[in-house]
């Protein structure tokens, strides 16, 4: 199937937002009000419990209940990993009519116009595509320095990425973009080419890189849209360090014995 082929229109896209969650019982209602509140709501949901231990599908089952107009499901996924926890979801999408399937991550925060950025991408002809990842400020106060550091160390490992080994060779059809796993989305039809997010631990493997390896090898028809934003997390950030996050991102040259930070 060509570019052209999947070349789609507003009303031709089906949208649909996965989210994988394991032990956010804290985090993840913020997650589900950021994304009940789009300025496009032509979306369904589906959170995947990754075999959580705390009450984070009672949340999901109560925030659903308290807005029947916003198509929330709750699915579940006991082999534990980020990766398997994100197929899953996408795949569920996929099987109930979803075209194209847009992920984040039960610490985030999506912009509030994040689902719009993500249809004018695809009607513009993208069939993968990522924004910036910028931190959170509601958690935690922050200072000055910190609300620059998580912006800077993904700079730094999306330049890094262009040099690494892996990411570069004859068989790719483009350049290695930093796509992160929490702000990511893409064609249910090129999803299925590519063979999906690997279903494997995230200490395992980056899915997120995985992915965006594999769909390399079959279009150049992905991309990065400035105004497709989600605020994320600093809790890793905290926890490892500014050493040890860029190693974390750098193929897991440093990981921690508890990688699960909450």
């Amino acid at each position: 199937m060509s570019n052209r082929d999947r070349f789609c229109t507003f009303s031709q896209v089906n949208l649909w937002v996965a989210v994988p969650a394991y032990n956010e019982e804290r985090s993840i209602g913020a997650t589900l009000r950021r994304l009940a509140e789009q300025t496009d709501r032509d979306f369904s949901l589906v959170v995947v419990d990754n075999g959580s231990t705390d009450a984070t599908a009672a949340v999901v089952r109560d925030f659903a209940a308290g807005h029947p107009g916003l198509d929330l499901r709750l699915a579940t996924e006991p082999q534990k990993g980020t990766g398997a926890a994100a197929d899953t979801g996408v795949r569920y999408a996929i099987e109930r009519g979803a075209t194209h399937v847009a992920r984040t991550d039960a610490d985030c925060l999506p912009h509030p116009g994040w689902t719009a950025a993500v249809r004018r991408a695809f009607a513009d002809g993208l069939e993968m595509v990522s924004g910036p990842l910028r931190p959170r400020t509601d958690e935690f106060p922050l200072k000055l320095w910190e609300r620059h550091l998580l912006p800077a160390v993904l700079n730094v490992a999306a330049l890094a990425g262009r040099y690494r080994r892996g990411n570069a060779g004859p068989g790719y059809l483009g350049p290695y973009l930093m796509m992160p796993g929490c702000n990511v989305a893409i064609s249910a039809a090129l999803y299925e080419q590519a063979g999906g997010f690997p279903r494997a631990r995230i200490e395992d493997v980056h899915e997120d890189r995985a992915l965006h390896n594999r769909v390399r090898r079959l279009t150049s028809a992905y991309g990065l849209r400035k105004d497709m934003v989600v605020y994320g997390s600093v809790r890793r950030l905290r926890a490892y360090g500014l050493l040890g996050t860029i190693g974390w991102y750098a193929d897991h040259r440093y990981t921690p014995d508890v990688v699960d930070i909450r």
